[in-house]
C-alpha cells in the first residue's frame, strides 16, 4: 500500500465484538472508506489507497489528517480534552467542543513526530475499540441535561421590571425639580412678606414719609418689568437652568446690600435688582410647571401656596427684627436662604434647558411654534394674554397693597401697635390654605365661574374693614381676604395653559408675572401718594375699586381653546 504523510504509515487494528457484532471503530473505518471512494483526493500521484481485499475483521488503513465530525447534537459549554485515549502508536490529540445549540465536532489531528521519538509506546491496539466506545460515552455525558429556555413570560416580565424601575426614577427626578421649585418661590413670598413690616423701620430710620418710601415699589416694578421682557430673550439663548441660577444670584446681591442699611437711594437699586431675578425664576417656574402633563394644575397651587408660606413667615421674622436696633440685620436671613435656593438649583437643574429637564423626568419635549417671526412678535400677537396680563396686573397690585399697607392701616387707624405686623402673616397664610384648601372646590364649581365667588366675596369682607373700627374683626377679615384671593392667580395661570399656544407658555407666564409685578410697585405707590394725601384710611376704597376693575377684566378673558398657530 503506498505512503503518505513524508512515508509515515500507521496501523489501526480493530476486531469484532465477542458477540459478532461490528465494533464502533469498524463502524467509523467504514465511513471513512465510503467517504474516500466517493470524494477521492486531489493529489497528484497515489498518496491514498484502501485496500480492497482487507476485511472489517482486521483492518489497515494509513490515516491522512482528516476531521470526523460525528453529527450528534449535545448543548454544552464544555470543552473535553480526551489525548489520553488517542493510540500512542499515532500520537493524536482529539479535542472535543461542545458549543450550545451547535453541532459537536471531533477533530483528530496528527502529529509529525517520528514514532522513535515517543518511547514506551504500546503498540497493543486490542483494547482500542472499548476505548473509542468509552469516549463517546464520556464526551455526550458531560453535558446530559438541557439548557435553561427563556419563555416569552419571562422576557415580559423583566421588561416590567425595567420599565417599573424606570417609572420610579423618573416620580423621583420629578418630585425633586418641583420641590427646587418650590424652594424658588418660597423665596419671592419670603420677599414680598418682608417689605410690608419693614415700611415702618425704613421711615423711622431714615425719617422719610409715605410718598419716598413708596419708590421702593417703584424700582421693585422696573425690575419686574425688565426680567419680564428680558425672559423672552434669555430663555431662547440660555436656558431653564442658567435662567433660574441667574434670576437665584440677583437675589443674592440685592439682600446683600440691604442687609448694611446703607444709604435709602441704594436700598431703593436692591429691590430693583431682587425685582429683576424673582421676574425670571417665576416665569420660569410658572412655565415649567404649566407646561407638565401630570397634574399640573394641582401642582400650580401647590407652587403659588409655597409663595404664600414664604409671605407668611417671612413677616413673623421681620416684626421681630423692624423692632430692633439692626432691624437690618433680617435681611441676612434673606441672604442665607437666597444662598440656599441658588446651591439647590444649581444642584438640581444643572444649567439644562427645560426639554432637557423634563426628559430627566420621563417627559418628551414640548411643542415648537409654528407661526414665523420672532417670539416677541408672536406674544404681542396674543389677545388672550394681554388681558391675562392686565388681570395678573390689577391682582398683584391688590395683594401686594394689603400685604404691603394693611399694617401701617391697623397700626395707625385701629392703633395695633407694634406687633400690628402679624396682621400681614394672617393676610399671607390665609393665601396659603387657600390655594391648597379650596382646589376641590374649584374642580368641582369650575374655575372660571368660581372665581368670580372669590373676588365678590373679598371685596364685600374688604368693605368691612373699610367701616368697621375694630382691630380684631379687620385682621380676621383681612385673613380671609387672603383666604379668598389665594386661589385667583394659579386660576389664572391654569386658565393661560388652555388658551395660549403650548411653545409660547414659558415666555408667556414670564410676561404675565412681570406684568403683573407691575402691579406690585405702582397700586402700593399709588396708595403711598393717597396716603400722604388723604391719610392711610383711603387704602380701603381702593382696593376696593381694583378688584371691581378685576372682575370685570376676567370676565372678558376668552374662555376659547388654546390657539395652535
Amino acid at each position: 500500500m503506498p505512503s503518505f504523510c513524508a512515508g509515515t504509515l500507521h496501523r489501526l487494528s480493530t476486531t469484532r465484538d465477542r458477540d459478532g457484532g461490528e465494533s464502533p471503530s469498524a463502524a467509523i473505518l467504514r465511513s471513512l472508506r465510503s467517504e474516500i471512494r466517493n470524494n477521492p483526493p486531489d493529489v497528484e500521484r497515489d498518496e491514498f489507497a484502501i485496500d480492497d481485499s482487507v476485511s472489517l475483521d482486521t483492518i489497515s488503513i494509513e490515516l491522512p489528517t482528516l476531521p470526523l465530525t460525528l453529527n450528534r447534537p449535545r448543548p454544552s459549554h464544555s470543552s473535553v480534552r480526551a489525548s489520553h485515549l488517542d493510540p500512542p502508536c499515532l500520537d493524536k490529540v482529539m479535542t472535543l467542543e461542545i458549543a450550545s445549540g451547535l453541532l459537536p465536532h471531533i477533530a483528530l489531528t496528527e502529529r509529525t513526530r517520528r514514532r522513535s521519538e515517543l518511547p514506551g509506546i504500546n503498540s497493543n491496539l486490542e483494547d482500542r475499540p472499548s476505548k473509542v466506545a468509552d469516549l463517546e460515552d464520556q464526551v455526550y455525558d458531560v453535558k446530559s441535561e438541557k439548557s435553561p429556555r427563556v419563555t416569552g413570560e419571562d422576557v415580559a416580565s423583566q421588561e416590567r421590571l425595567q420599565s417599573a424601575t424606570e417609572l420610579s426614577r423618573f416620580r423621583r427626578n420629578s418630585r425633586i425639580q418641583f420641590a427646587a421649585l418650590c424652594w424658588c418661590i418660597f423665596l419671592e413670598g419670603w420677599n414680598d412678606g418682608t417689605t410690608g413690616p419693614m415700611i415702618p423701620a425704613f421711615q423711622r430710620y431714615y425719617n422719610i414719609g409715605f410718598a419716598t418710601v413708596s419708590c421702593i415699589f417703584i424700582l421693585n416694578c422696573v425690575g419686574f418689568l425688565s426680567g419680564a421682557v428680558a425672559n423672552v430673550w434669555l430663555n431662547d439663548k440660555l436656558g431653564l437652568g442658567k435662567v433660574l441660577v441667574l434670576g437665584s444670584l440677583c437675589q443674592i446681591v440685592a439682600y446683600a446690600m440691604l442687609a448694611p442699611a446703607g444709604p435709602f437711594p441704594l436700598m431703593i437699586v436692591a429691590y430693583g435688582i431682587a425685582g429683576f431675578g424673582i421676574s425670571l425664576q417665576n416665569a420660569q417656574a410658572c412655565g415649567f410647571v404649566a407646561s407638565l402633563k401630570e397634574h399640573a394644575s394641582t401642582k400650580m397651587c401647590v407652587l403659588h401656596a409655597c409663595y404664600g408660606l414664604g409671605a407668611f413667615t417671612a413677616p413673623l421674622v421681620a416684626t421681630h427684627f423692624a423692632n430692633t436696633r439692626h432691624w437690618s440685620f433680617h435681611f441676612l436671613i434673606s441672604v442665607g436662604i437666597a444662598i440656599s435656593n441658588t446651591a439647590l438649583l444649581t444642584a438640581v437643574f444643572r444649567f439644562r434647558t427645560q426639554d432637557d429637564v423634563m426628559a430627566k423626568a420621563g417627559q418628551g419635549p414640548g411643542e415648537v411654534g409654528t407661526g414665523g417671526g420672532s417670539q416677541y412678535r408672536q406674544l404681542m400677537g396674543q389677545k388672550a394674554l394681554h388681558l391675562l396680563a392686565f388681570f395678573a396686573l390689577i391682582y398683584v397690585g391688590v395683594e401686594v397693597t394689603i400685604g404691603g399697607w394693611s399694617v401701617t392701616f391697623i397700626e395707625r387707624e385701629r392703633h395695633g401697635g407694634p406687633s400690628s405686623g402679624y396682621v400681614s402673616s394672617g393676610f399671607f397664610g390665609g393665601m396659603t390654605v387657600g390655594r391648597l384648601a379650596l382646589i376641590w372646590l374649584n374642580r368641582k364649581v369650575g374655575e372660571r365661574r368660581i372665581l368670580f365667588f372669590y373676588a365678590i366675596a373679598a371685596m364685600a369682607l374688604e368693605v368691612t374693614v373699610w367701616l368697621v373700627p375694630d382691630l380684631i374683626q379687620n385682621a380676621i377679615a383681612v385673613s380671609f381676604v387672603g383666604l379668598l384671593l389665594g386661589p385667583m392667580y394659579p386660576i389664572l395661570a391654569n386658565h393661560a395653559t388652555k388658551i395660549l399656544p403650548a411653545w409660547l407658555l414659558t415666555s408667556s407666564m414670564g410676561w404675565i408675572a412681570g406684568f403683573g409685578q407691575a402691579g406690585s410697585a405702582l397700586f402700593p405707590f399709588t396708595s403711598g401718594i393717597l396716603a400722604a394725601k388723604y391719610g392711610i384710611g383711603s387704602l380701603q376704597p381702593l382696593v376696593v375699586v381694583m378688584m371691581t376693575i378685576m372682575v370685570v377684566i376676567w370676565a372678558i378673558v376668552p374662555n376659547g381653546q388654546r390657539r395652535v398657530d
